[in-house]
């Protein structure tokens, strides 16, 4: 008499299920926010960009909530009200929502356009207002990018987000800067804010989606003059900003 062997139903690990769960369901939020943001674009003609900037505000938010994730932001003044170049550490892909979620005022952003394939995530920034990069070994491309941000924020004076840091290098540490930042900075003659994330490990899905519960800091540190900055300076400087966003992370690890 043969006997056939039935294979045992396949069962997720509970952390896994947990991880796709809250992805599918933060994919569905962005969906219906991008949803309810596009008729709301046709009936301001898409011109309301800081309406659409608090939209974004709300969802990021929501997602952070979804996640069990609290930020905490840690600064000694307001946030500059006037133009300024804000620059952060790139932790993970917790970044985006944590810098949206600041509602940092009237500012723009620098985004990959590697993820416009994302559509909710692409329609929401683009209706941001935000300036999509390509990668490093395009420089021509690149360089035609920042010049057109420069002209439109020259116009607009409105504040810009961007990540200098190329790539989180294995060790944990803050990884090269690219210059494109400070050339921005530098151009526009305006100070240059840096922001430091700190995401305990605890919490860290790195470049994945499993965030976990927790608290998530960001220091607002102190601003950097740029006047006289000079293009020739553009590596010494570039280096300056590096070494204040090194020393928080190293301070701040070590306590």
């Amino acid at each position: 008499m043969r006997t056939t062997a039935i294979a045992p139903p396949l069962v997720l690990p509970r952390a896994r299920l947990r991880a796709w769960t809250l992805a599918i369901t933060c994919g569905l939020l962005m969906s219906a926010g991008a949803l309810v943001m596009i008729p709301l674009g046709a009936v301001t003609l898409f011109r309301a960009r800081r309406l659409y900037a608090g939209c974004a505000r709300a969802i990021s938010l929501a997602v952070l909530r979804l996640y069990g994730i609290r930020l905490v932001v840690h600064r000694r003044d307001r946030l500059p009200r006037t133009q300024t170049v804000f620059v952060s550490n790139h932790t993970s892909t917790l970044d985006v929502f944590l810098l949206v979620g600041l509602g940092l005022p009237n500012c723009r952003f620098f985004l990959s356009g590697f993820l416009r394939k994302f559509v909710p995530l692409g329609i929401i920034s683009s209706m941001m207002g935000t300036f999509f990069t390509v990668p490093q070994n395009r420089p021509l491309e690149r360089k035609q990018i920042f010049a057109r941000a420069g002209r439109v924020l020259r116009r607009t004076r409105e504040s810009v987000y961007l990540s200098p840091e190329g790539g989180r290098i294995r060790t944990g540490e803050i990884g090269p800067f690219n210059k494109g930042a400070f050339h921005l900075a530098t151009d526009l003659g305006v100070p240059i804010v840096p922001l430091y994330i700190r995401i305990p490990a605890s919490v860290d899905p790195g470049f994945g989606y499993d965030a976990r519960p927790g608290t998530v800091d960001v220091f607002v540190l102190p601003a950097i003059d740029t006047a006289g900055w000079m293009l020739d300076n553009l590596n010494a400087n570039k280096e300056r900003v590096r070494t204040v966003l090194v020393d928080a992370h190293r301070e701040l690890r070590a306590s």
